[in-house]
């Protein structure tokens, strides 16, 4: 009898595997589909779809909130750093290319198919979908192995089986149509990328558990560090499948999992206590601080053109939407290679960051007098910005320099000028660093909440919270997709006046809701 109920057990999990590789791969197809032909991002149709998925799935009595009936779902969640690795790696290249002021060689070595399978996604861009599904899951489920992760969660027992079905398929995986200089070569890069990234996870959470005592900062920062480090080192690096793969589709896959999540909580999430506050917080805190930063850019530091504005949004809130839709290149070439640079420099500003919150998640409450000291900085950095970004006139070494400083400024304003309001509106310490997170779609915070920073019920709910602002993507890809077919130039009357609504909304969500 036990032997039966084993095989059971191993034939559910390979069921759950391909369902979950079959809703996850096909969403992201279906959105590819639908923003075919637009310069719109498929992310703003993933949220979409990933949350009405999720809350079919519970409505119909198929699962449960946080879907526990899908195992792979939610562990596919949860595997937000090893996608952010290949961005990360990315941005230590071109930090290093601006130190060295040396172009690196741009010779590919790889030419995608250009022949379509279905409509919006080509053959090549199919098999670096398929390929980063099997990745992520075969990356984090071996890390798990070797650490000895055990939670008395349904997986515990079946990581080595997914770990292994994540990392031979990873392998084989590879486009016959694309023309590959030496695919042999390409085959072992796509080794060696894998096991790299697996070994920065596990440095990571070794360094992250040994300081642990001292300052609580979590994984992903030192999983940043390690990853940019290696990026400078190995700056002449040509990437392989694995790069290729995490940086087109790695983002798009988690969020995915992330919405379908978040969509089956979205009943329990109205029945808590002062979850109206932090939704409304979340979704008008949005549009304060994306579009209030696009202004900041486009009134004060003249620098309106999508080349400036998608990298400079997604590095200043570290915002996990518009990082995917840079990375896979949906808002041109200057804003695929300058996104990493700008995600990678405000974790510089994250040694402090994570040390004021965890001082803070052990005093149960936010430290004010650290809070405004660092908003100061951020203030400071952001005017220094602006100046040297007015002052670029077109000159590419200027405005990198510019964005750069924007990205750290503007992100600690963001983090800690957020986190003071909703003091001011006496929201609780937990609830509004999952309000402010989702306010600015932070994929660090959200992976330091994911991570149990804040508490059970922060790591629970997070998924819906950080889902909700993205409601608001329609407007943000919106005015992108409309910036890109308008030669980079985007429209100045809509940003006003969505900001101006983003700082009525959040006096709303602090002081009315």
């Amino acid at each position: 009898m036990e032997q039966i109920t084993d095989f059971t057990a191993n034939t559910h999990i390979l069921n759950q595997f391909w369902l979950t590789f079959l809703m996850v791969i096909s969403m992201v197809l279906v959105s590819r589909t639908f923003v075919a032909g637009t310069r719109y991002s498929p992310i703003l149709i993933i949220v979409i779809f990933g949350l009405l998925m999720g809350y079919i799935l519970t409505r119909t009595g198929m699962a449960t909130p946080g879907l526990r009936e899908f195992p792979i779902v939610d562990f596919t969640s949860k595997v937000t750093i090893t996608a952010l690795i290949a961005s990360f790696f990315m941005g230590g290249q071109e930090i290093r290319k601006i130190i060295s002021k040396k172009e690196l060689d741009k010779t590919d070595i790889v030419i995608p198919s250009q022949e379509e399978m279905f409509l919006g996604t080509k053959f090549t861009q199919f098999m670096f979908l398929v390929r980063a599904f099997f990745i992520l899951i075969g990356i984090e489920s071996m890390k798990r192995v070797i650490i000895g992760h055990n939670n008395n969660e349904p997986l515990d027992a079946f990581y080595p089986l997914l770990g292994y079905l994540g990392l031979v398929g990873s392998i084989i995986l590879i486009d016959y149509r694309a023309k590959i200089t030496n695919k042999p070569v390409y085959i072992r890069k796509g080794i060696a990328e894998t096991a790299a990234i697996l070994g920065i996870l596990l440095l990571a959470f070794y360094i992250s558990k040994a300081i642990r005592p001292f300052i609580a900062l979590p994984e992903i920062f030192f999983a940043m560090v390690l990853s940019v480090i290696a990026g400078m080192i190995f700056s002449n690096w040509k990437f392989g499948p694995t790069i290729r793969s995490l940086l087109f589709a790695g983002i798009p896959v988690v969020l995915a999992a992330n919405f379908m999540v978040g969509g089956s909580r979205i009943a329990d999430a109205f029945q808590l206590t002062g979850m109206t506050s932090v939704l409304a917080y979340g979704f008008f805190g949005q549009l304060l601080w994306m579009f209030g930063g696009l202004a900041i850019l486009i009134f004060l530091g003249k620098s309106n053109h999508i080349r400036n504005l998608a990298p400079g949004m997604a590095g200043s809130l570290s915002h996990s939407g518009l990082t995917g839709a840079c990375t896979a290149g949906d808002l041109g070439e200057d804003a695929q290679v300058r996104a990493p640079i700008m995600i990678n420099v405000p974790f510089v500003g994250h040694v402090f960051v994570f040390s004021i919150l965890a001082a803070s998640a052990s005093a149960g409450k936010l430290l004010i007098p650290y809070t405004l000291m660092v908003v100061a900085a951020g203030v400071f950095f952001t005017v220094w910005s602006l100046r040297i970004l007015k002052k670029a006139n077109n000159q590419d070494a200027k405005e990198i320099k510019g964005l750069m400083l924007f990205s750290l400024g503007w992100q600690l304003t963001a983090v800690f000028g957020g986190l003071f309001l909703l003091t001011l509106g006496n929201v609780g310490l937990n609830d509004a660093v999952m309000a402010n997170s989702s306010a600015i779609s932070h994929f660090g915070l959200f992976a330091a909440i994911q991570g149990g920073m804040f508490g059970p019920q922060a790591a629970e709910m997070i998924a819906f919270v950080f889902a909700m602002p993205f409601l608001v993507h329609p407007l943000v890809f919106g005015i992108f997709g409309k910036t890109a077919e308008n030669n980079g130039i985007m429209p100045t009357k809509p940003v006003f006046i969505l900001a101006s609504i983003g700082v009525i909304g959040v006096l709303y969500a602090l002081f009315v809701a």
